[in-house]
């Protein structure tokens, strides 16, 4: 695992339980909710019963991703009941960042932790995070170990799992994992958006976060069906190209266009030159330039050599425009 130094942190301080709803939050749990009518109810006893025990001031944000069955009705009776929870309904269903955005808006906690809706999450492993962050790391992300899913699911998150691995150098073994604790700055310096919600261990770490896991209980869905498809395997590759060229090149983007679209240019200019002297020099073929098909083959390399200079010149432009200093750091301490 690759570490980045780091002070020692605080951990949120305990207060007592106040009878409304709360002034400091110190622990802060969110739940995106879709089509899980039978497993909220059981999904917050076990969550609060283990939250009570630690001691710490808590709240429970659920946000329903636009389920079409009675999972709000569910959750709006809970929070009637309890001023620690707290609901929050989409129109429709809109996908997993941006139902967990959603929840991180509301979390007021010092720490929050992510848990699907299909308690096949443990709450009761929400201490081993907790003691995970106390050794000074900023998020910690869950490792189902053993896995109890079917093989349509696990083998392509075993191939996910190490591509990421590989490509990014943050080796984790379930990245996608929804069970995770993160420090409230983590949350505030990293952006989201699309479906990058898998990837936050990886921004985090470019944004000099330290990042861990433990191994977590699974448990096997009792509820439900799960939202797993092979749709979400290619959608997860294509960001995981997306996360790279962010990690790489979202500060110089001329460096990459610019450099394919100078090696594109060198290959266009090489074949048209060789058609050329092919052409006139005494041991070439002779053969008339307009009939050589490796000729075009040249001009539409030089085409789209100069568009790649272009487009990196373009994406400069752009950045310049968009450049916000606060962007280009992490603040861990400031002292005055």
């Amino acid at each position: 695992m690759q570490q980045i130094e780091h002070a020692e942190p605080t951990m949120p301080q305990t207060a007592p339980q106040g009878v409304g709803r709360q002034t400091h939050v110190a622990i802060s749990v969110v739940v995106p909710v879709y089509n899980e009518e039978e497993s909220v109810q059981p999904l917050y006893d076990a969550v609060t019963t283990h939250l009570r025990q630690l001691g710490y001031t808590y709240e429970i944000v659920f946000v329903d991703d636009g389920s079409r069955d009675g999972s709000f009705t569910v959750i709006t009776a809970l929070h009637d009941r309890d001023p620690h929870v707290k609901a929050i309904r989409f129109r429709r269903n809109f996908g997993k960042t941006p139902a967990l955005l959603a929840g991180f808006k509301q979390a007021q906690g010092d720490v929050v932790f992510t848990m699907d809706a299909d308690l096949q999450d443990d709450p009761a492993e929400m201490s081993k995070f907790l003691d995970k962050l106390a050794e000074g790391y900023d998020l910690v992300s869950g490792w189902k170990y053993p896995r109890h899913d079917p093989i349509t699911k696990t083998l392509p998150s075993f191939f996910f799992n190490g591509m990421v691995s590989r490509t990014t150098g943050v080796k984790l073994h379930d990245i996608n994992c929804g069970f995770k604790a993160y420090r409230k700055e983590v949350l505030d310096d990293i952006k989201l958006y699309g479906e990058l919600h898998r990837f936050v261990p990886v921004l985090a770490h470019q944004r000099g976060f330290r990042v861990t896991e433990i191994k977590v209980k699974h448990h096997k869905r009792k509820f439900g069906k799960s939202k797993f498809g092979a749709r979400r395997f290619m959608r997860g590759f294509l960001d995981l190209l997306m996360v790279l060229f962010l990690m790489s090149y979202l500060r110089t983007p001329l460096r990459l266009f610019g450099t394919i679209g100078f090696l594109a240019t060198l290959a266009g200019l090489a074949v048209d030159l060789y058609v050329v002297l092919d052409r006139f020099l005494p041991f070439g073929s002779h053969q008339e330039i307009h009939n050589r098909p490796l000729l075009f083959v040249g001009i539409v390399l030089l085409i789209f050599g100069v568009s790649f200079i272009l487009t990196g010149l373009q994406s400069e432009m752009i950045r310049h425009f968009a450049y916000r200093p606060e962007e280009e750091y992490s603040v861990r301490q400031v002292l005055e």
